[in-house]
C-alpha cells in the first residue's frame, strides 16, 4: 500500500510540474489581445515537416520554454497548409486551394504567404497590437530560442535595430533555460 501511495504522489507531482505551451488559434489569440494586450508567438508548421516535429518535441516541450511563452505571449499553432479561416488587420485569410485528403505537401495558406514564410518551421512574433515584428526560420534548440523569446518578451528588440547590435546582444546573452 505504501508503494502505491508513493507511486501515485510521484505521478501526481510530475504531472502537475509538467508545463506545456497553451496553444490557440490565430482567431483566439486576436480575440484575447483585445481583452488583454500581449504579444503573439506563432509556430508556423506543416504536417510533413520533420524539423517542425523536432522543434515541437525537443524545444516546445521544455518546461522553461513553455513557462516563458505562456507568461509572455499568446501562443499560436498555425498549420501553413491548413484550413483555418480568420480576419487579420482588415483582411480575410484562408486556404482556398487546399485539397482535402492530399498526401504530402498541400497548398500554402494565404496568411503564411502574406507573412512571407518560405521555410518550415518558422516562428513569427507579433506585438501587442498584432503587428508583425519579425519571423525566424528553422529549428532552434532551447538556448537558441531563449535568445529570441527574451529579446521579444523584454522589448529589447526595440533597441536592437541592426545585425551588429543583435550579434552583440547574442554574445552577451546569459541563458537561464535548462535544455
Amino acid at each position: 500500500m505504501k508503494k502505491f501511495i508513493y507511486v501515485f504522489f510521484t505521478i501526481l507531482t510530475v504531472s502537475i510540474s509538467a508545463q506545456e505551451i497553451h496553444w490557440m488559434s490565430m482567431e483566439e489569440a486576436l480575440a484575447a489581445q483585445e481583452k488583454n494586450p500581449k504579444k503573439i508567438f506563432m509556430d508556423v508548421y506543416t504536417d510533413w515537416c520533420g524539423p517542425c516535429r523536432l522543434l515541437d518535441k525537443k524545444t516546445f516541450h521544455n518546461p522553461d520554454v513553455a513557462k516563458y511563452v505562456n507568461e509572455n505571449f499568446y501562443a499560436v499553432k498555425f498549420n501553413a497548409e491548413g484550413t483555418e479561416s480568420f480576419d487579420y488587420q482588415g483582411n480575410h485569410f484562408s486556404n482556398p486551394n487546399y485539397v482535402e485528403g492530399k498526401r504530402g505537401r498541400n497548398s500554402q495558406h494565404q496568411f503564411a504567404t502574406a507573412l512571407k514564410v518560405r521555410g518550415y518551421p518558422s516562428m513569427v512574433f507579433f506585438d501587442e497590437n498584432s503587428n508583425l515584428i519579425f519571423p525566424i526560420t528553422g529549428f532552434h534548440d532551447v538556448q537558441q530560442l531563449e535568445v529570441f523569446l527574451k529579446l521579444m518578451g523584454t522589448n529589447d528588440y526595440k533597441k536592437v535595430t541592426s545585425q551588429q547590435q543583435f550579434d552583440e546582444y547574442q554574445k552577451t546573452f546569459k541563458n537561464t533555460f535548462k535544455g
